[in-house]
């Protein structure tokens, strides 16, 4: 008889479909229900192949599967078992900054065990490179003198601005000196800093491009700057309509547009530049006139078009750059760079050391080194090629579940911009969470009137889990 004592396996019960997404699912809802424990041995791939009558290549993709997850945990010669530490994703309360999550789920609806997260600007957690980062830290310790334990620049560790200030002249066109950079806790913390510094000149009102991230726009009007509405369509940000919004400063994604994707059109980028400078300083103190805030939130994961150069290399006195390593390293490791005008420096790094004195040097100096090594090329190439087949994944399983819809933003980013004719977004997302399904509603980061549409994130899930998302989001358009 064909079958496995272990979850009482039967392969019968596979259904129509893959057998390694039928056998990674059944793991999958063992551990999230207690029948696995962290720690626990699963059986060997040829053992369990052998039980349900499949080939081991079956068990070693659902295993491999799992195991980039961070489910399970693959020892040479050791075997495979439930790792410690994992749990099931779980969204936080709030949101800081484009593409992150926003609080999920209408009330009285728990998330499932099965609960398969689509909130964009999740990256692949289960790509970092533990060795490569274990092994930049062993090497920052050992180069450490003992007194760079102290308190140190504001601005950041010298060795860190010097290793950003090549990668971002070789990957986004930027000249920069180290001297120019200002290393921040994540683009949050960058907002925070330039909303301050905008308070002090008398600012009150930034322009915001519509639809836009809702975390960062919740976040400027937490540091009591109030977003102003300013109209996106297929070539960007309308700088016309920004010209009559009556701002002095705007905050835009032009690389890949929160959330539509489009990328800023070549006349666009020219025509913003020039509303930039076509106001002189204000009377509160020196300062660039207007200002272009430029969040280039996931520039590094592009996949069918050539690099966008970065807005400031058109204008350096007038666009702050803001960047970080949430995208492409994780979220947990809080590194960020902020590019400021001349006339903005010292005010932003004042601001910085009173907020909290500078940044961890460990951290500062292991990503120093793993510029510096090509290890950060080299992960950035891993998790472009994997960010791809999900992304093809997700196309795949619209074009079969979802095909009278639209699709936006494909060639580069982490998420997906999803149209489908004569929805209601908020009602779908609801729906969708009630079928275990966490995405976020395009109503949700749009102030005016416009189109409805889903923000699909697929970075942070297996493509036979993306499959089954889009067949649970059927099930709640339908």
């Amino acid at each position: 008889m064909v079958g496995a004592d272990f979850l009482q396996l039967d392969p019968t019960h596979a259904g129509r479909g893959s057998l390694t997404a039928w056998l990674a699912e059944a793991v999958r809802s063992a551990v999230a229900d207690g029948r696995l424990s962290p720690g626990d041995r699963l059986p060997a791939t040829r053992v369990l192949a052998g039980q349900l009558g499949c080939s081991r290549g079956v068990v070693v993709d659902a295993y491999r599967r799992l195991t980039d997850e961070g489910l399970l945990s693959g020892h040479h010669g050791g075997g495979t078992t439930v790792r410690a530490a994992w749990a099931p994703a779980a969204a936080p309360p709030g949101v800081v900054g484009s593409g992150e999550r926003l609080p999920s789920g209408p009330a009285g609806v728990e998330p499932t065990a099965s609960l398969i997260d689509l909130s964009p600007g999740l990256p692949d957690l289960s790509a970092f490179p533990r060795a490569a980062w274990a092994r930049a830290e062993r090497s920052a310790l050992a180069g450490l003198a003992s007194d760079e334990l102290g308190y140190g620049d504001p601005r950041g560790l010298p060795a860190l601005r010097e290793a950003l200030a090549g990668w971002l002249a070789r990957t986004r066109g930027l000249r920069a000196r180290p001297d120019d950079i200002l290393v921040v806790n994540g683009v949050s913390q960058g907002l925070m800093l330039l909303a301050r510094a905008l308070g002090a000149r008398g600012t009150r009102c930034i322009g915001f491009e519509d639809p836009g991230s809702f975390g960062a726009r919740e976040h400027l009007r937490r540091w009591d700057l109030e977003p102003v509405p300013v109209p996106v369509d297929e070539h960007g940000i309308d700088v016309a309509a920004l010209g009559r919004a009556g701002v002095d400063a705007v905050v835009v994604t032009p690389a890949h547009q929160f959330p539509t994707g489009v990328v800023l059109a070549p006349d666009r980028r020219r025509e913003l530049v020039a509303w930039a400078r076509a106001a002189p300083p204000s009377g509160h103190g020196p300062g660039p006139g207007r200002l272009v805030i430029e969040d280039d939130y996931d520039a590094e994961h592009r996949y069918d078009r050539p690099p966008v150069p970065a807005l400031r290399a058109l204008a350096p006195d007038h666009v702050v750059h803001l960047g970080s390593v949430s995208k492409s390293l994780a979220p947990a490791i809080r590194i960020g760079w902020l590019l400021a005008p001349a006339a903005l420096r010292a005010e932003l790094v004042e601001a910085r050391y009173w907020t909290d004195l500078g940044s961890p040097a460990l951290p500062q100096l292991a990503l120093a080194h793993f510029i510096g090594s090509g290890g950060f090329e080299r992960h950035l190439r891993q998790v472009r090629r994997r960010h791809r087949a999900r992304r093809d994944a997700l196309l795949s399983a619209l074009a079969v579940h979802l095909p009278a819809s639209t699709a936006h933003g494909v060639a580069a980013g982490l998420h997906l911009l999803v149209t489908v004719p004569g929805i209601d977004d908020t009602a779908v997302v609801r729906r969708a969470a009630e079928e275990g399904v966490r995405v976020q509603p395009l109503s949700a980061h749009r102030v005016g009137a416009g189109p409805s549409g889903l923000v699909i994130g697929y970075a942070a899930n297996t493509p036979d889990r993306l499959h089954e998302a889009v067949r649970r989001i059927k099930r709640s358009i339908d």
